[in-house]
This record gives structure tokens, C-alpha cells and sequence, in this order.
């Protein structure tokens, strides 16, 4: 890998590249769901090859291939260079990086089973007994179970002299339980809802989430919601559960942070940002108890935006976010760093695949816990909803306004959890919303949340990110009630 790595950068350099890195990418997925008992999908994959970036006459070339011998990655590095060249033809300016030093390393995450090395048979029959479990549950329709396994091995080289081997391991699992009843369906999911957690382990998260004991329980409460109160529609005061703040963070605070969007260069999908350049350091974005940060070093913990070394060969820092409710900092690479007064990238460019190249994409972007217990949050709480487990969510372009439903609500009522309420929702914009926060639980009550379904570029690439998050108040939150008829 080194040898072909460093030959296409010697052909970048002799076609007049002033910079070049590559990637060499060897990937293996391994998919398994179950439906009703059935077995839904069984799918295994792997692909492996490279992927070359270059300036030449201050523009950017990028150009992959699968063609792993000498005469094929220096036809990709030729060809890279020539994009560059004929990009140079229609640029405004040159494109100036922030400096960075040399790497040589080789990193490794965690991992303490191989999720590969568990025979497909032991897998698959944990899901289906899962999902046994479901279906014993008188009223559930439709129960579906899933695991998602990555290995992600990549090999970075750069003309600065960077030579930094990486290998991940994802997993990820998840169960469902529907119920149909009349004209109304209600759903259960566990331990989050898409897919369920997802993380930077091996087959130990599987075992960790213990899906025999807790498929029958959300099966239960699916069922339960049928019968249970209408969401009321008020302003009053909200509890997020962690895996729900977890997604709220991703959308009004993760996306609006990526300064490519904030400049207008990528627009796809989740649009541009509300956080113009002029409110670094001056917005309020939240209320003093709020610490955001962007954190890609392992030591935040096994998240999906966790590494070592980013894709331009940057080391994984800490970047604050929101400090004290004041807004912060942004997610920039080596080309924007200089745009916000920065003389090093943050360290977040990240590619899905060898054939694709590399955007800033959040790392784990979260929430710092607070000093709350859960219980004394609720005994605080007079009257209020708890909400927990996204159901749906929307958010405009600019990642200011929004509305969010979740599966199931609680009604607290006195300092005390009271009856399941259906079709919880609520509504708001993203700065009043981060200004309501009053209280947000310990370290105790935090989970490291994955979604491994983040979508960014055109060409599509799907990423993981991470979301720390524990459960937190909010006062004066538009509620409603989605998903019923009025």
C-alpha cells in the first residue's frame, strides 16, 4: 500500500502538483436484519482502492481508482492533476492551506471481539430470538431487528511527508417494534430509533446492549401507546431523553458549524447556516449552562466521530463549540482555517470511501454533561413532558427553525413521571430553544450516541457522527401533537 501510495504522489509532483495527498481505502461491511421472524437481509462486501487530491496552479484535482498496480494509480494521479489544471482555468483565487506538521504513525481503535470473526449463525440467531421476543407480545404487528458491521482500514500519504496507517471498527444494532391498530401506528425503538446504537467497538456494543432483556419491554410499550393520552398542544416545559437531545444537537447545532456551508461552498442536503462569520464570539447561541464541543480524540469516547489523524492527515483535537452559551468555534479544514483568523485546521475532513473525496463532516459533536441526577431533574420539574426516541424531524435550510416528534412522551406532574402520552412533538428556533436550557444531567446519565447515517456532498456520502448527550430541561417549549387527526 505504501509503495503504490507513495508512486502516485511521485507522478503528481512530476505532472506539477505543489501538494498531493492519497488515500488507500480497504473496506468490509456486513449487514444483517430480520422482519416478523424472517430473516431480511444477509449481506457481506468489501472494496479497496485509492483515491489522489492535488493542488496544481492554485486549483484542486481529485481523481480515484480501483486499479491497485503501478501504470493504474499513475494514471490516477496523472488524471487528478489535470483536473486541478482545468479547474485552475475557471478559479477566483489560489487556494491557500494553513500549515501543517508530518506524521509517520499507525493507529488502531479499540476493539476487543472482532465482529468478523463472530460466525454469521451466532449473529443471526441473536436477532431472531430478539425478535421472538417482539412478536410474543399480543398487539405488535410488525417487529424488526438489524446489525451493522464496518472495518475500515485506510493508508495516508501526503507530499509533506505524512504516512499514517488507521483502522476502525464499527458496529451497530438495533430493534423495532409496530403496532396497527384501527387507523393509528405506533412504534417502539430500542435502544435508539434508525438503526438503534452504533459505535467504535466490536461485537462487545452487541453484547453490552442486552436485546433479549429489552425487546419484549419496548414491544410492550408499543402495544401501550394505543391506549395512552393525546400529547397536549401548549408552551410549557420540556425533558429531552439523551438519545433525542442527541439528534438535536446534529441538526441545530452540528450541521450549522460546518464552515464549508457557512461560506456557501456546499449546500447540499442540509443547506447553508444562520451562523454567518460575524457572530463568532458575539451570539448567544444558548444559556450559560451550555458547553458544546467538537471532539474527535478517543479519549471523549468510542464515538463515530472518533479517530486519530482526520483525511488531511490533521491529528484529532477538541475544538469548543458553545463555552459558557457564547458561540465559539466552527469545523474547518486546512483551506477555511485562515477565513476565521485560525493558523491550524480543526481537523475535520473525512471521506466515506476511497472514491470519494474528502468534506468537513462533524466528528462528535456534544453536549458536556451537567450536574443533575435524573430523578431530581423530574422531582424538580412541577409540570412537564418528558419526551424520548426521535420519531421524525425537519429543519429549514439555514438550520434555524424546527420541529421534532418522538415516540413516546411522559407526563410529569408534581416532581413526579406520570401517564405515557402518543404523538409527542415540539417546535421552536434553534438560539431560543439552546436559551431555554435550565438543566442538563451528570455524567452519569451520558451516552456517547452514534448515527451512522449522516447524509452531506454530491456526490452522496454517508457518515457517522457522534452525539454525547444526557437528559436536559427546557422552559417555555411550543409542545404538540404529530402523526394524529385533529
Amino acid at each position: 500500500m505504501w509503495e503504490l501510495a507513495g508512486h502516485s504522489l511521485d507522478i503528481a509532483r512530476l505532472r506539477g502538483a505543489s501538494y498531493a495527498d492519497v488515500r488507500v481505502m480497504h473496506l468490509r461491511q456486513r449487514d444483517l436484519t430480520t422482519k416478523n421472524g424472517e430473516v431480511g437481509t444477509l449481506a457481506q462486501s468489501e472494496s479497496i482502492g485509492l483515491g489522489v487530491r492535488v493542488l496544481a496552479n492554485g486549483a484542486w484535482g481529485f481523481a480515484s481508482s480501483d486499479q491497485l498496480f503501478r501504470e493504474g494509480v499513475a494514471a490516477c494521479a496523472a488524471r487528478a492533476v489535470a483536473i486541478a489544471k482545468a479547474s485552475a482555468l475557471a478559479k477566483r483565487g489560489d487556494v491557500v492551506l494553513v500549515p501543517e506538521q508530518a506524521y509517520v504513525d499507525s493507529w488502531q481503535a479499540p476493539c476487543r471481539k472482532d465482529p468478523f470473526e463472530i460466525p454469521l449463525e451466532t449473529q443471526l440467531a441473536l436477532l431472531l430470538a430478539a425478535d421472538g421476543e417482539m412478536r410474543r407480545v399480543k398487539g405488535v404487528t410488525l417487529t424488526e431487528t438489524d446489525m451493522q458491521f464496518r472495518k475500515i482500514d485506510s493508508w495516508f500519504a501526503s507530499s509533506i511527508g505524512s504516512r499514517i496507517h488507521q483502522r476502525k471498527f464499527i458496529s451497530g444494532c438495533g430493534v423495532a417494534a409496530t403496532s396497527f391498530q384501527g387507523q393509528e401506528i405506533q412504534k417502539r425503538s430500542y435502544p435508539n430509533s434508525f438503526g438503534g446504537q452504533h459505535s467504535l467497538e466490536g461485537y462487545e456494543l452487541i453484547e453490552s446492549l442486552e436485546l433479549l432483556k429489552n425487546a419484549p419491554v419496548i414491544a410492550e410499550e408499543a402495544s401501550a401507546l394505543h391506549s395512552a393520552a393525546q400529547s397536549p398542544e401548549k408552551t410549557g416545559t420540556l425533558i429531552l431523553g439523551g438519545s433525542q437531545l442527541g439528534l438535536q444537537i446534529h441538526e441545530s447545532v452540528g450541521h450549522p458549524i460546518e464552515l464549508d456551508r457557512v461560506l456557501g461552498e456546499e449546500a447540499n442536503f442540509a443547506g447553508t447556516s444562520f451562523l454567518t462569520l460575524d457572530q463568532l464570539n458575539k451570539l448567544r447561541y444558548a444559556s450559560d449552562i451550555v458547553n458544546v464541543v467538537a471532539d474527535a480524540r478517543l479519549e471523549h469516547g468510542p464515538g463515530l466521530g472518533s479517530f486519530a489523524y482526520d483525511d488531511e492527515g490533521v491529528p484529532a483535537q477538541r475544538t469548543d463549540i458553545i463555552k459558557d452559551g457564547l458561540f465559539r468555534g466552527y469545523l474547518s479544514n486546512r483551506e477555511t482555517a485562515h477565513l476565521i483568523g485560525l493558523n491550524r485546521s480543526s481537523g475535520t475532513m473525512r471521506t466515506e470511501s476511497w472514491n470519494r473525496l474528502p468534506i468537513i463532516r462533524m466528528t462528535n459533536i456534544s453536549l458536556l454533561p451537567g450536574s443533575w441526577a435524573l430523578a431530581d431533574l423530574i422531582a424538580d420539574t412541577d409540570d412537564g413532558i418528558l419526551m424520548d426516541t426521535n420519531r421524525s424531524w425537519s429543519i429549514d435550510d439555514r438550520r434555524y427553525q424546527f420541529q421534532f416528534s418522538t415516540e413516546i412522551g411522559w407526563e410529569i406532574k408534581g416532581g413526579k413521571k406520570a401517564r405515557m402520552l402518543k404523538n409527542p412533538s415540539y417546535s421552536g428556533i434553534t438560539t431560543e430553544f439552546w436559551n431555554s436550557c435550565d438543566a442538563i444531567c451528570s455524567r452519569d446519565h451520558w451516552t456517547l450516541w452514534g448515527t451512522p447515517n449522516c447524509g452531506k456532498g454530491q456526490p452522496m456520502q454517508t457518515m457517522g457522527t457522534g452525539h454525547g448527550a444526557s437528559p436536559a430541561r427546557f422552559r417555555n417549549i411550543r409542545i404538540g401533537a404529530a402523526f394524529s387527526k385533529q
